[in-house]
Protein backbone atom coordinates (compact mmCIF):
# COMPACT_ATOMS: atom_id res chain seq x y z
CA UNK A 1 0.00 0.00 0.00
CA UNK A 2 2.45 2.41 0.72
CA UNK A 3 4.86 1.33 -2.08
CA UNK A 4 1.74 2.24 -4.18
CA UNK A 5 0.84 5.55 -2.95
CA UNK A 6 4.78 6.49 -2.85
CA UNK A 7 5.02 5.65 -6.92
CA UNK A 8 2.26 7.43 -7.50
CA UNK A 9 3.47 10.63 -5.69
CA UNK A 10 7.14 10.02 -8.02
CA UNK A 11 4.47 10.13 -11.15
CA UNK A 12 2.69 13.18 -9.91
CA UNK A 13 5.87 15.16 -9.82
CA UNK A 14 7.50 13.83 -12.74
CA UNK A 15 3.74 15.07 -14.74
CA UNK A 16 4.00 18.13 -12.93
CA UNK A 17 7.44 19.08 -13.99
CA UNK A 18 7.17 17.40 -17.32
CA UNK A 19 4.23 20.60 -18.15
CA UNK A 20 5.68 23.29 -15.88
CA UNK A 21 8.91 22.44 -18.83
CA UNK A 22 6.97 22.98 -21.65
CA UNK A 23 5.32 25.77 -20.72
CA UNK A 24 8.96 27.74 -20.46
CA UNK A 25 10.01 26.30 -23.90
CA UNK A 26 6.76 27.64 -25.82
CA UNK A 27 6.51 31.11 -23.83
CA UNK A 28 10.34 31.27 -24.96
CA UNK A 29 9.39 29.72 -28.68
CA UNK A 30 6.65 32.88 -28.74
CA UNK A 31 9.28 35.36 -27.86
CA UNK A 32 11.77 35.11 -30.21
CA UNK A 33 9.30 33.86 -33.30
CA UNK A 34 9.01 36.06 -35.64
CA UNK A 35 6.07 37.53 -36.67
CA UNK A 36 3.46 36.18 -38.86
CA UNK A 37 3.43 37.45 -42.90
CA UNK A 38 0.97 40.26 -43.56
CA UNK A 39 -1.87 39.76 -46.31
CA UNK A 40 -1.16 40.36 -49.59
CA UNK A 41 -3.44 43.70 -49.94
CA UNK A 42 -2.02 44.78 -46.57
CA UNK A 43 1.67 43.91 -47.69
CA UNK A 44 1.69 46.71 -50.32
CA UNK A 45 0.54 49.08 -48.15
CA UNK A 46 3.29 48.31 -45.53
CA UNK A 47 5.97 48.48 -48.11
CA UNK A 48 4.91 51.72 -49.60
CA UNK A 49 5.01 53.24 -45.68
CA UNK A 50 8.80 51.48 -45.24
CA UNK A 51 9.90 53.29 -48.50
CA UNK A 52 8.65 56.76 -47.48
CA UNK A 53 10.12 56.37 -44.12
CA UNK A 54 13.72 56.10 -45.68
CA UNK A 55 13.21 58.61 -48.13
CA UNK A 56 11.98 61.19 -46.06
CA UNK A 57 15.29 60.52 -44.13
CA UNK A 58 17.78 60.79 -46.87
CA UNK A 59 16.57 63.74 -48.16
CA UNK A 60 16.61 65.50 -44.65
CA UNK A 61 20.39 64.74 -44.71
CA UNK A 62 20.30 66.07 -47.72
CA UNK A 63 18.44 69.18 -46.90
CA UNK A 64 21.20 69.61 -44.34
CA UNK A 65 23.86 69.09 -46.24
CA UNK A 66 23.04 71.73 -48.52
CA UNK A 67 23.99 75.64 -47.45
CA UNK A 68 22.60 77.91 -50.48
CA UNK A 69 21.25 77.62 -53.82
CA UNK A 70 23.34 75.67 -56.93
CA UNK A 71 24.92 78.60 -59.43
CA UNK A 72 23.06 78.13 -63.05
CA UNK A 73 26.49 77.41 -64.55
CA UNK A 74 29.04 74.85 -64.36
CA UNK A 75 32.49 73.87 -65.19
CA UNK A 76 33.26 71.24 -67.98
CA UNK A 77 36.11 71.21 -69.03
CA UNK A 78 37.87 74.39 -69.43
CA UNK A 79 34.89 75.64 -70.64
CA UNK A 80 31.82 77.34 -68.05
CA UNK A 81 28.79 75.52 -69.13
CA UNK A 82 25.37 77.58 -68.57
CA UNK A 83 21.87 77.87 -69.12
CA UNK A 84 19.69 81.38 -70.22
CA UNK A 85 16.64 82.58 -72.20
CA UNK A 86 16.64 84.84 -75.30
CA UNK A 87 15.13 88.64 -74.48
CA UNK A 88 14.38 91.39 -76.96
CA UNK A 89 16.38 94.25 -76.28
CA UNK A 90 13.03 96.45 -77.60
CA UNK A 91 9.35 96.03 -76.91
CA UNK A 92 6.78 98.32 -78.68
CA UNK A 93 3.35 98.66 -77.26
CA UNK A 94 1.56 100.46 -80.48
CA UNK A 95 -0.95 102.80 -79.67
CA UNK A 96 -2.84 105.10 -82.83
CA UNK A 97 -2.21 108.40 -82.09
CA UNK A 98 -5.74 109.79 -82.59
CA UNK A 99 -8.83 107.99 -81.90
CA UNK A 100 -10.67 105.94 -84.30
CA UNK A 101 -12.10 102.32 -86.08
CA UNK A 102 -10.18 100.15 -87.62
CA UNK A 103 -10.59 100.04 -91.08
CA UNK A 104 -8.14 97.37 -91.89
CA UNK A 105 -4.97 95.04 -90.14
CA UNK A 106 -2.47 94.16 -92.59
CA UNK A 107 -0.53 91.56 -90.25
CA UNK A 108 -1.42 89.08 -86.89
CA UNK A 109 0.57 87.46 -84.55
CA UNK A 110 3.69 86.27 -85.65
CA UNK A 111 4.15 88.03 -88.76
CA UNK A 112 7.88 89.72 -89.53
CA UNK A 113 7.66 93.39 -89.93
CA UNK A 114 10.05 95.68 -90.83
CA UNK A 115 10.54 99.90 -89.61
CA UNK A 116 7.91 101.57 -91.11
CA UNK A 117 6.15 98.70 -92.68
CA UNK A 118 1.82 99.53 -92.37
CA UNK A 119 0.26 97.61 -89.25
CA UNK A 120 -3.17 98.88 -89.50
CA UNK A 121 -5.33 101.76 -90.75
CA UNK A 122 -8.11 103.65 -89.43
CA UNK A 123 -11.57 105.18 -90.93
CA UNK A 124 -10.24 108.84 -92.67
CA UNK A 125 -13.06 109.39 -94.99
CA UNK A 126 -13.94 112.53 -92.80
CA UNK A 127 -10.38 113.85 -92.61
CA UNK A 128 -9.26 113.70 -96.55
CA UNK A 129 -12.57 115.46 -97.36
CA UNK A 130 -10.92 118.53 -94.70
CA UNK A 131 -7.87 117.66 -96.46
CA UNK A 132 -9.00 118.34 -100.25
CA UNK A 133 -11.07 121.47 -98.73
CA UNK A 134 -7.92 122.75 -97.18
CA UNK A 135 -5.64 122.14 -100.10
CA UNK A 136 -8.06 124.17 -102.27
CA UNK A 137 -8.19 127.08 -99.61
CA UNK A 138 -4.62 127.16 -99.65
CA UNK A 139 -4.28 126.91 -103.30
CA UNK A 140 -7.15 130.42 -103.49
CA UNK A 141 -5.12 131.99 -100.83
CA UNK A 142 -1.87 131.75 -102.99
CA UNK A 143 -3.98 133.26 -105.73
CA UNK A 144 -4.65 136.37 -103.76
CA UNK A 145 -0.98 135.94 -102.95
CA UNK A 146 0.48 136.28 -106.31
CA UNK A 147 -2.42 138.94 -107.38
CA UNK A 148 -1.36 141.58 -103.89
CA UNK A 149 1.90 140.64 -104.41
CA UNK A 150 2.15 142.27 -108.68
CA UNK A 151 -0.21 145.12 -106.92
CA UNK A 152 2.03 145.82 -104.52
CA UNK A 153 5.18 145.75 -107.36
CA UNK A 154 2.72 147.95 -109.33
CA UNK A 155 2.33 150.56 -107.04
CA UNK A 156 5.82 150.79 -105.68
CA UNK A 157 6.46 151.75 -109.82
CA UNK A 158 4.05 154.53 -109.71
CA UNK A 159 4.65 155.94 -106.57
CA UNK A 160 8.43 156.19 -107.82
CA UNK A 161 6.96 158.30 -110.39
CA UNK A 162 4.96 160.33 -107.78
CA UNK A 163 2.16 158.65 -110.35
CA UNK A 164 -0.07 158.03 -106.71
CA UNK A 165 -0.38 159.05 -103.42
CA UNK A 166 1.39 157.32 -100.56
CA UNK A 167 -1.79 156.10 -98.78
CA UNK A 168 -2.46 153.92 -101.69
CA UNK A 169 0.70 151.92 -101.84
CA UNK A 170 0.33 151.93 -97.67
CA UNK A 171 -3.24 150.03 -98.83
CA UNK A 172 -1.57 147.94 -101.25
CA UNK A 173 1.10 146.57 -98.60
CA UNK A 174 -1.52 146.13 -96.31
CA UNK A 175 -3.39 143.43 -98.36
CA UNK A 176 -0.26 141.67 -99.61
CA UNK A 177 0.37 141.64 -96.09
CA UNK A 178 -2.89 139.95 -95.19
CA UNK A 179 -2.49 137.69 -98.27
CA UNK A 180 0.54 136.34 -96.77
CA UNK A 181 -0.66 135.98 -93.39
CA UNK A 182 -3.96 133.68 -95.48
CA UNK A 183 -1.43 131.63 -96.89
CA UNK A 184 0.33 130.85 -94.39
CA UNK A 185 -2.82 130.03 -92.73
CA UNK A 186 -4.65 127.77 -95.34
CA UNK A 187 -1.14 126.01 -95.63
CA UNK A 188 -1.07 125.32 -91.55
CA UNK A 189 -4.19 123.79 -91.55
CA UNK A 190 -3.85 121.37 -95.02
CA UNK A 191 -0.76 120.44 -93.40
CA UNK A 192 -2.67 119.47 -90.11
CA UNK A 193 -5.48 117.53 -91.76
CA UNK A 194 -2.86 115.70 -94.15
CA UNK A 195 -0.48 114.90 -91.10
CA UNK A 196 -3.90 113.41 -89.39
CA UNK A 197 -4.67 111.44 -92.56
CA UNK A 198 -0.77 109.94 -92.20
CA UNK A 199 -1.69 108.75 -88.31
CA UNK A 200 -4.56 107.04 -89.68
CA UNK A 201 -1.84 104.29 -90.73
CA UNK A 202 0.01 102.85 -87.79
CA UNK A 203 3.35 101.88 -88.68
CA UNK A 204 5.97 99.86 -87.09
CA UNK A 205 8.74 101.71 -85.46
CA UNK A 206 11.53 98.61 -85.84
CA UNK A 207 12.02 95.69 -87.65
CA UNK A 208 10.85 92.77 -85.31
CA UNK A 209 7.62 90.23 -84.95
CA UNK A 210 4.26 91.16 -84.03
CA UNK A 211 4.19 89.89 -80.36
CA UNK A 212 0.66 90.56 -79.32
CA UNK A 213 -2.11 91.75 -81.80
CA UNK A 214 -5.06 93.44 -79.45
CA UNK A 215 -7.64 94.68 -81.88
CA UNK A 216 -9.45 93.69 -85.34
CA UNK A 217 -11.62 95.27 -87.84
CA UNK A 218 -14.55 97.38 -86.77
CA UNK A 219 -12.93 97.96 -83.47
CA UNK A 220 -13.02 101.63 -82.21
CA UNK A 221 -9.56 102.36 -80.72
CA UNK A 222 -9.08 105.13 -77.99
CA UNK A 223 -6.11 107.54 -76.90
CA UNK A 224 -3.93 105.23 -75.05
CA UNK A 225 -5.52 101.83 -76.49
CA UNK A 226 -2.62 99.30 -77.06
CA UNK A 227 -3.31 97.78 -80.98
CA UNK A 228 -0.05 95.82 -81.43
CA UNK A 229 2.83 94.81 -79.58
CA UNK A 230 6.28 94.31 -81.54
CA UNK A 231 9.61 92.79 -80.19
CA UNK A 232 12.94 93.35 -81.84
CA UNK A 233 14.29 89.79 -83.28
CA UNK A 234 17.62 91.45 -84.35
CA UNK A 235 20.10 91.48 -82.27
CA UNK A 236 18.58 89.49 -79.52
CA UNK A 237 19.84 89.53 -76.02
CA UNK A 238 20.88 86.13 -73.92
CA UNK A 239 21.08 86.35 -70.24
CA UNK A 240 22.67 83.76 -67.72
CA UNK A 241 24.74 83.81 -64.75
CA UNK A 242 28.12 82.40 -63.53
CA UNK A 243 29.99 81.67 -60.36
CA UNK A 244 31.41 85.10 -58.53
CA UNK A 245 35.56 83.09 -59.20
CA UNK A 246 35.22 83.68 -62.39
CA UNK A 247 34.61 87.39 -62.41
CA UNK A 248 37.88 88.02 -64.13
CA UNK A 249 37.66 85.86 -66.26
CA UNK A 250 34.52 87.21 -68.50
CA UNK A 251 34.92 90.61 -70.38
CA UNK A 252 33.08 92.46 -72.66
CA UNK A 253 33.20 91.49 -76.19
CA UNK A 254 34.37 87.53 -75.63
CA UNK A 255 32.84 84.97 -77.64
CA UNK A 256 30.01 82.78 -76.78
CA UNK A 257 28.23 80.04 -78.01
CA UNK A 258 24.59 78.96 -77.84
CA UNK A 259 22.69 75.93 -79.13
CA UNK A 260 18.65 75.58 -78.61
CA UNK A 261 16.47 72.75 -78.89
CA UNK A 262 14.54 73.80 -82.21
CA UNK A 263 17.65 73.55 -84.50
CA UNK A 264 19.69 70.48 -82.66
CA UNK A 265 23.68 70.49 -83.73
CA UNK A 266 22.97 74.23 -84.85
CA UNK A 267 25.76 76.74 -83.08
CA UNK A 268 24.82 80.25 -82.66
CA UNK A 269 27.68 82.82 -82.35
CA UNK A 270 27.74 85.38 -79.80
CA UNK A 271 29.00 87.76 -78.01
CA UNK A 272 29.45 89.52 -73.91
CA UNK A 273 28.26 92.76 -73.72
CA UNK A 274 27.27 93.49 -70.62
CA UNK A 275 28.66 92.14 -66.90
CA UNK A 276 27.10 92.80 -63.87
CA UNK A 277 28.65 94.44 -60.91
CA UNK A 278 26.74 93.02 -58.25
CA UNK A 279 26.86 89.60 -56.73
CA UNK A 280 24.09 87.60 -56.04
CA UNK A 281 24.57 86.74 -52.09
CA UNK A 282 22.29 83.79 -52.61
CA UNK A 283 23.72 82.14 -54.90
CA UNK A 284 27.01 83.82 -55.33
CA UNK A 285 27.22 84.83 -59.21
CA UNK A 286 27.11 87.42 -61.45
CA UNK A 287 24.88 88.30 -64.34
CA UNK A 288 26.42 88.36 -68.28
CA UNK A 289 24.50 89.35 -70.62
CA UNK A 290 25.67 88.22 -74.54
CA UNK A 291 24.18 89.73 -78.10
CA UNK A 292 23.53 87.50 -80.79
CA UNK A 293 23.13 88.79 -83.95
CA UNK A 294 19.81 86.53 -85.33
CA UNK A 295 20.11 87.74 -88.97
CA UNK A 296 18.60 84.98 -89.84
CA UNK A 297 15.60 85.32 -87.57
CA UNK A 298 15.88 81.62 -86.31
CA UNK A 299 16.04 82.72 -82.72
CA UNK A 300 13.05 84.02 -80.98
CA UNK A 301 12.65 85.46 -77.82
CA UNK A 302 11.97 83.47 -74.85
CA UNK A 303 13.70 80.42 -76.08
CA UNK A 304 15.88 78.29 -73.68
CA UNK A 305 19.37 78.16 -74.44
CA UNK A 306 22.62 76.34 -73.40
CA UNK A 307 25.39 78.50 -73.38
CA UNK A 308 29.70 77.54 -73.06
CA UNK A 309 31.90 80.17 -72.47
CA UNK A 310 35.51 79.75 -72.71
CA UNK A 311 37.01 81.65 -69.62
CA UNK A 312 39.79 84.23 -70.35
CA UNK A 313 43.51 83.66 -69.47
Amino acid sequence: MKRSLVRTLVLLVVVVTIFACSKKDGAQATTTAQAPALPSDVASVGAVVTTQTTSTTVMTSAAGATSAEPVTAEVSGSMIAATGEFVSPVSSELSAKLPGRVAAVYVDEGSRVSKGQPLLTLESDYARLNLQRAEAETARAKAMLDEARSDVARKKELIGKNAIPQSTMDRSQGAFDQAVAGYQSAQAQASLLRQQVADAVLRSPIDGVVSSKRTDVGQRLGDNTVAMVVVQTSPLKLRFRVPERYFSSVHRGQAVKATVDPYPGQVFQGKVTVIGGVIDPATRSLLVETEFANRDGKLRPGMFARVELQPAS
